[in-house]
This record gives structure tokens, C-alpha cells and sequence, in this order.
């Protein structure tokens, strides 16, 4: 009976428990995306998300330019022949176009990118050229278009480039700068304030007395949070103390958009931050993910707020915030693109036992003979040891309740 009741009991605590899925639908169907613009100077946009479609005022290429240094000519003249001797009647550069007509028999010098003459419609590269005494002989047969890149051929006036919900890119300014979008309209970012609690942190710049730890958390979860875009408006460590709990999580309620602690979400006598958040109104929604390591993640509501109470191990909170947090500050920031499927490798370690949680193990990766890549398990001490999740280079996700075999072909996410 006793093993009956302890399996019921495992079987119980596993019904309380979401997979990560089911947790990542849920907090996702609770966000409310911000619809708050404003302007940022075009140089400043890379990494922020667009707010309004832009549709050009141009064509681009604004006019038939040539894709060669070379000669301007008509391709009738070369209706029967491979060769031409022609005369050069001037010459067309970048900002500065030939200004004339270019008769039968002639032909123009011209630059690459700089606009071709009207009477003309191809071009021979310089390389197929020999130059004469006021002429110059094309050994070619050009046809119409030949290294002609033709107007409105990239983007016509009126057409959109690029639509709303786009993380711009440094690749997008050029687009951007082309269509004359100058500032660039941009969804607000989400307002971030990261709070952890522990009696036994101090700053990085102290040395521990006994007892004690440098607290990391909220350095490596405010570059996280700003890499999804967002804007860190409070960061810092609030002791062990129900009332103090209480008091800093209602002030920063009040100023930011997402709440994320991390700390005191277990089970034990100081684990107060579930508490304390309900005392000041957050609704909580949920307490445990099947995941390993990060199992006791809270997450709730104040309002349209969302509130994130992660572990205080800092790899929990690594692994909880890039499943989690990141997605819905991609949402809440406008992004529109749906995350695309992870990538694959082969894993490269030990057999192992099924799990009844998703496992994220730390892993290297190795490109392998074949192009595909192998994960290579890193030593790794447990959740809390950030000198091993420092080594590796990607946390290979090990399916919940499957086994794991060697060479099994397994998702991973490559750490930033």
C-alpha cells in the first residue's frame, strides 16, 4: 500500500504541474501587446520593433543606372555584328549623367551606378573594350537590359516595404534611409523592473562574509530582457522581510509594465514572494512547470500586468526567462513574428532515464563531418552553477518522459 500511495502521490504532483506548452500558452493568452509609438532618429532603431507600415515614396533604382563600369550603348548597333568600333561622345557618372543625345554608332562612358543615358538601353563592361583615338571598340554583342539595372525594378512608388511588427534589423536601415522613413515609428518597449530577494546577497563590488553570495541574477536578467526588447526601469535586492517584499513590489507595480523577481518561490519557511505579490494584488495563475531545472516558476496578473516569480538558482532563471519572460516581452513589444523551431543536434553524451520534466542540460557544440551538429554535454554542477553554464554553449532539451540515447536528435537553444 505504501508504494501505491507514494506512486498516487507522484501522480498527483504531476497532474499540478504544466508542461512547458501548456505554461508558455497560458502566459502568452494573458499578455496585452503595448500600442503605445513613439519616434526614435533612424540611426536608433536596429533592435526595436516597427509600429506602422512604410510604403515608398520612390522608385528604387530611381532611374535605369548601369551594373558595370563600361560603355552606354544601343544594342541595335550591334544587330549583326560581335564587334563595333564606336565613337565616345562623353561620359555618365554617379550624380553626374551624361546631358545629351547619344546618336546611332556612338556609345558613353559610364560608371557603375550612375544613370544611363535615354537614347541607350545596354552596356558593355570595360573589360570587352579597347580604347582609340576618340573612339573605342566593343567586343560584344550586347542585347537590350544587358547590365542595365532598370527603374523601379527593386521597389516601385506607393509599394510597402516593410510591414508593421518587424524587429528592424541593421540590414532594414538602408531600406528605411532609401524610403526616406526618418524618424522611424517604433512600438514603446515594455517597461522592466527585476527584483530579487535573499538575505545572504550582496553586490558584486563586496566581498561575501560568511554565509554570503555576490547576487548575478538581475545582471544577466536585465541583458535577457533588453536583447528581447525591453527597457530595464528598476533593478535591485530586497531582503528576506514580508513587509519589505510587499513594499517593493507595489512601488515597482507602479512604474513598470512586467514584474520579474527571482527567489523565494519554493517551499521553505523564507520562500515569502508568492505572499507578498498577492498582497498587493497580483492574481497568481500558476506555481510549477514540468521543466528542470526552473520546476518552481510563479506567474500572475496585477491587472494587465504580468508578474514573473522565478527561482533564485541562477540557471532556473535563465532557463525560465528565455522559455517564458522573453517570449511575452516579444509580444508585449509588437513583435509579430512567431518564433521559428529550434534548432537540432545529435546528442553526444551518456544514455539516460526518461524524466517526467523537459530537461535543458548545458552542452558545447561540435559541427561534425557529415554538417550536422553534435552536443557535447558540459560538467555541470546543478542549477546553481553559473561556472559551468558559463563553459557551455547551448542547453540541449531533452523531451519529458523519453528516454535519452545517445545520438538521439534533440532541439537546443544557443545561449547569448
Amino acid at each position: 500500500m505504501c508504494g501505491v500511495a507514494r506512486g498516487a502521490s507522484k501522480l498527483a504532483r504531476r497532474m499540478a504541474m504544466l508542461t512547458p506548452a501548456e505554461a508558455l500558452t497560458r502566459i502568452l493568452g494573458s499578455v496585452t501587446p503595448l500600442r503605445e509609438r513613439e519616434h526614435v532618429p533612424l540611426e536608433q532603431a536596429p533592435g526595436r520593433v516597427l509600429a506602422a507600415e512604410r510604403r515608398s515614396d520612390v522608385d528604387l533604382p530611381p532611374f535605369d543606372k548601369s551594373a558595370m563600369d563600361g560603355f552606354a550603348v544601343r544594342s541595335s548597333d550591334f544587330a549583326e555584328l560581335g564587334e563595333r568600333e564606336l565613337a565616345l561622345v562623353g561620359e555618365s557618372r554617379a550624380g553626374a549623367p551624361f546631358d545629351g543625345s547619344v546618336p546611332a554608332g556612338a556609345c558613353v562612358a559610364i560608371y557603375t551606378g550612375a544613370q544611363l543615358p535615354s537614347d541607350c538601353d545596354a552596356v558593355v563592361m570595360v573589360e570587352q573594350s579597347e580604347s582609340l583615338e576618340g573612339r573605342v571598340r566593343l567586343r560584344d554583342r550586347p542585347k537590350a537590359g544587358q547590365h542595365v539595372c532598370a527603374r523601379g525594378q527593386d521597389l516601385r512608388v506607393g509599394q510597402p516595404v516593410l510591414a508593421p511588427g518587424r524587429r528592424l534589423r541593421a540590414v532594414d536601415l538602408g531600406v528605411l534611409a532609401a524610403v526616406g522613413c526618418d524618424p522611424v515609428p517604433v512600438v514603446r518597449r515594455p517597461r522592466v523592473a527585476i527584483l530579487t530577494s535573499g538575505d545572504e546577497l550582496v553586490a558584486p563590488t563586496e566581498r561575501p562574509g560568511p554565509g554570503q553570495i555576490r547576487e548575478g541574477n538581475t545582471l544577466h536578467l536585465s541583458a535577457m530582457a533588453r536583447a528581447a526588447g525591453a527597457e530595464i526601469v528598476e533593478r535591485g535586492v530586497v531582503r528576506d522581510d514580508p513587509d519589505e517584499l510587499r513594499a517593493a513590489f507595489a512601488r515597482a507595480l507602479e512604474r513598470c509594465d512586467v514584474l520579474v523577481t527571482t527567489g523565494g518561490v519554493s517551499m521553505g519557511k523564507y520562500d515569502l514572494v508568492g505572499q507578498a505579490l498577492e498582497a498587493c494584488g497580483v492574481r497568481g495563475q500558476f506555481h510549477r512547470v514540468a521543466i528542470k531545472p526552473g520546476k518552481p516558476l510563479w506567474f500572475g496578473l496585477h491587472g494587465a500586468q504580468p508578474v514573473f516569480a522565478l527561482p533564485g538558482n541562477p540557471v532556473s532563471c535563465l532557463v525560465n526567462h528565455e522559455l517564458f519572460v522573453a517570449p511575452a516581452l516579444r509580444l508585449m513589444g509588437g513583435e509579430s513574428a512567431a518564433a521559428g523551431p529550434l534548432p537540432r543536434g545529435r546528442w553526444r553524451g551518456d544514455a539516460r532515464a526518461a524524466n517526467p520534466r523537459e530537461q535543458h542540460l548545458p552542452v558545447r557544440l561540435e559541427f561534425e563531418a557529415d554538417g550536422g551538429v553534435g552536443l557535447v554535454p558540459v560538467r555541470w554542477n546543478g542549477s546553481a552553477d553559473v561556472v559551468g553554464i558559463a563553459a557551455s554553449s547551448a542547453l540541449a532539451v531533452a523531451p519529458l518522459d523519453t528516454p535519452l540515447v545517445p545520438g538521439a536528435l534533440l532541439d537546443y537553444r544557443v545561449l547569448g
